[in-house]
């Protein structure tokens, strides 16, 4: 359930002052080129609340993650990425960790740019199914993304017998493969390290409507030299009441007393460091 936060590039020193050079002044040196970028990089990140398309996954609590990504220059690329979660402990499940694995290949011409590529979402120990109730909770998603400058699309299909955890069919036992999800993204530069985040989405549980729901995010980040920072309101329209009991209602580690909505809107204050 990986997000990605794009941060704007910061204005050189002399454009930012407005400062000019004389016609008459000496050239200068020419610079030394640039090393040429590893293609091996690493994140770590923290955040107030990890959602997955506008649903908490660590029952509104702080989370940890970090990741690993190796970039080819011909466009293909792998990765893996992980974080603590609460969800399938809170959904009468086992584990607390999510390990995301993903692969595929992104390029652009002229404006335009477009990814595909394949993700599985891993949950160490997360014990056995319970029918009617929790799925085997691993899940693949095949997914394909086309953007214009700063607007993009992306579109996600599961070919996992079972979409996070849900059963489908009328008596709860059927799979869910064939869910998807419809997002769009909005990553619009400011200038001075700004970028203005935008998002809208559509969840599709096959076979499941009431687990069906649209959600969607507006905030900005902050490149402030040693990181960047965010700040983002997200909601969603997903039926996640407790009285009565609906789809995103959960209770933590299995209590009985502790049930929250996980899908009512939140503002999630989040850190990321690329290196």
């Amino acid at each position: 359930m990986r997000k990605t936060i794009i941060a704007a590039a910061v204005a050189g020193a002399l454009s930012i002052s407005g400062l000019a050079v004389a016609d008459d002044a000496p050239a200068a040196p020419a610079a030394a080129p640039a090393a040429p970028a590893s293609p091996l990089s690493f994140n770590v990140g923290l955040v107030s609340n990890y959602l997955f398309r506008g649903i908490s996954q660590t029952h509104g609590k702080p989370a940890i993650q970090g990741g690993i990504d190796y970039a080819d220059p011909s466009g293909f690329y792998v990765g893996a990425w992980a974080s603590n979660i609460t969800w399938v402990k809170d959904f009468l499940g086992k584990g607390s960790v999510e390990v995301d694995v993903y692969g595929g290949y992104k390029g652009a011409i002229d404006d335009w740019s477009y990814d595909v590529g394949y993700i599985t979402y891993n949950y160490p120990s997360h014990g056995d199914a319970i029918p009617t109730s929790l799925a085997n909770p691993n899940t693949q998603e095949l997914y394909l993304s086309l953007g214009y400058k700063w607007l993009s699309a992306k579109y996600s299909y599961a070919t996992s017998n079972h979409f996070i955890g849900w059963y489908g069919g009328s008596d709860l036992l059927g799979n869910t493969r064939g869910s998807d999800y419809l997002e769009l993204n909005a990553n619009y530069d400011l200038g001075d390290g700004w970028t203005l985040v935008g998002h809208a989405g559509h969840q599709r549980v096959k076979d499941f409507s009431p687990a069906n729901y649209t959600d969607w995010k507006i905030g900005a980040t902050k490149d402030v030299g040693f990181g960047v920072v965010g700040l983002a309101y997200s909601d969603t329209n997903a039926k996640g009441g407790c009285s009565p009991v609906e789809a995103y209602c959960w209770g933590k580690d299995k209590s009985t007393t502790d049930f929250k909505d996980m899908s009512k809107g939140t503002l999630v204050l989040s850190f990321l460091k690329t290196f």
